[in-house]
């Protein structure tokens, strides 16, 4: 009887694991193992910025953090030529204040604060439909890093690991925000 219970956990035990999407996928080791969708349309894998240093922030809209997309735009301008890349990934996850099409955000990105970084299609950061770039982050930093709301902003390394992140109240202008991003950018890439 004992043999027989053993067995039967054994074959449960297997057919869990094999039917378990966790226990099949490869763990993601860099920010360069996620791919977003562009506003543009077509894939935006985050491993075409490999090498550089990344600010990667839920955005929004409607939102009364929006003027931050000024400093982004800002960060962008005054860092690109260094290595920074600034990523924006709409979202709707925090009081409904994005738009419905990702035209509408584009246009209004544009339009309203001259935004030429990158921007990826609106996606999830928190829940069960969260993007797994943002359950990354969160395994990776520990829950106390995920977003609370709009313009949370992670700081990617250049090898594409996830060293920090600044909260939606912390501009991205912030000299705290800046010196971390220039730390990076003075680090030779391996």
């Amino acid at each position: 009887m004992t043999q027989r219970r053993a067995l039967i956990t054994s074959i449960v035990t297997l057919a869990a694991l094999t039917l378990s999407p966790r226990a099949i996928a490869t763990p993601a080791a860099t920010a360069y193992d996620f791919t977003f969708d562009a506003i543009e349309g077509g894939p935006m894998p985050l491993a075409q910025f490999q090498g550089q240093v990344m600010l990667v922030v839920n955005t929004a809209s409607l939102c009364g953090f929006t003027p931050q997309y000024r400093d982004l735009q800002t960060l962008w301008e005054n860092y690109q030529d260094r290595g920074l890349v600034v990523v924006g990934l709409p979202s709707d996850d925090f009081g409904g204040q994005e738009y419905a099409s990702n035209d509408q955000i584009k246009e209004f990105c544009e339009v309203n604060f001259n935004v030429t970084f990158p921007l990826s299609e609106q996606i999830n950061v928190k829940g069960r439909n969260a993007h797994p770039f943002y359950n990354w982050a969160k395994d990776t930093l520990g829950a106390k890093h995920a977003p609370r709301w709009n313009f949370h902003k992670y700081l990617i390394d250049r090898q594409g690991q996830l060293v920090t992140s600044f909260p939606t109240n912390q501009r991205p202008t912030d000299p705290k925000v800046t010196i971390a991003i220039e730390q990076l950018l003075a680090q030779v890439s391996s």
